[in-house]
């Protein structure tokens, strides 16, 4: 950078501590916009994101708590960092290498988003660091084989940075000393509105999929890659959320709205812009840009099913917030036709997701 500019500040303080006692801190971006972050190392969790809208007022625009308190209670995974498989296994059962491994039915007859204690649950060992776009918070966790019933030993490192041109860069590692299978997402509800301010349904999204993979009454993918052509999912051109999500059509109804797995185009690798979302009221627009196949689009639709209080004491109803959970597909592990997930010894998984966001004017 030039001498004279502004560059992102990273500052920590202690958050408060788990039952064990182990430490839990806050750490901040703030960039020359004046946008800001808090990335919490409980689950490595996107506590806030408060960015402008077009007249330049700042709202925080992620679903969660004020406190610590609120996510070591039940929570449907507000901000969380999501392993060692997000999204669900069907049965909670795969085989590798001739080896059948059970886990934890956590959602009906499937294993949800790496089980009864996953990555969203654990204290990750924190350090600040530098990067390409100025300081960056590591977090790193060692998962232990049999943990949760996924083999080998894991070594995780993830990368989150912000940057002054406004997105929050989040770059995943990891290796296991045994062939396993991973997948790692980030678990963030947003509402470019503003958290707490109601439905998401007047957000117009797009996403770069020619295909889904449907699912049966578990929401478990059946297999099969169905194009989007003719189908409330069709986001290849801005549609609103709330266009088309009541439509008499099974898979909605499965889903209670969209709880799908799109499979982008160009089918991972590079890092491109998977979808967008835009909310006009404010003129905010966020750009998810991901090296990943997939994208899961999940329109809370079991948000309001219990009280949930979130920040400033919001509660957050049916439809308060939607994520854009950049993956490989569901059931990868049971699914040899889908891209692979699977993490050999001497491999190294990596990943990139980028969260962009933009103003209109």
């Amino acid at each position: 950078m030039l001498e004279g500019d502004t560059v992102t500040e990273l500052s920590e303080k202690l958050w408060g501590a788990m039952p064990d006692g182990a430490q839990i801190r806050l750490y901040t971006f703030r960039n020359a916009a004046g946008t800001e972050t808090s990335i919490a190392n409980y689950g490595g969790r996107v506590i806030k994101f408060k960015t402008a809208d077009r007249d330049g007022r700042a709202a925080d625009i992620v679903l969660g708590f004020d406190d610590l308190d609120g996510y070591l209670g039940k929570n449907p995974y507000f901000g969380a960092l999501v392993g060692r498989y997000a999204n669900r296994i069907g049965n909670a059962e795969f085989t590798l290498n001739g080896e059948t491994y059970k886990l934890a039915q956590n959602n009906g007859p499937n294993a949800l988003h790496g089980g009864l204690k996953g990555f969203d649950k654990v204290a990750w060992k924190a350090e600040q660091v530098s990067s390409p776009d100025g300081p960056a918070l590591r977090l790193d966790y060692v998962s232990a084989d049999g943990e949760e019933g996924y083999p080998g030993t894991l070594a995780v490192n993830v990368t989150y940075a912000l940057t002054e041109g406004n997105e929050l860069r989040i770059d995943y590692r990891a290796t296991s000393d045994k062939v396993t299978v991973l997948n790692l997402t980030n678990h963030s509800y947003f509402d470019l509105a503003g958290q707490g301010t109601g439905k998401i349904l007047d957000h117009v999204v797009t996403i770069d999929a020619d295909r889904f993979t449907p699912v049966n009454a578990n929401l478990i993918p059946t297999g099969e890659l169905r194009s989007v052509a003719r189908t409330p999912f069709d986001f290849r051109t801005p549609t609103r959320i709330g266009e088309r999500i009541d439509q008499d059509d099974e898979q909605l109804r499965f889903g209670v709205g969209y709880d799908h797995n799109f499979a982008l185009n160009g089918g991972g690798g590079g890092l491109r812009v998977a979808a967008r979302a835009h909310d006009p009221t404010s003129g905010r627009t966020l750009e998810v840009l991901t090296t990943q196949p997939g994208v899961q689009f999940y329109t809370g639709n079991h948000l309001g099913e219990s009280l949930v209080r979130g920040k400033g004491g919001a509660v957050y109803g049916f439809r308060s917030g939607f994520c854009l959970e950049t993956q490989h597909f569901p059931d990868s592990p049971n699914r040899p036709d889908f891209p692979s997930t699977e993490l050999k010894p001497g491999d190294e998984y990596r990943q990139t997701t980028i969260f962009r966001f933009l103003i209109d004017h």
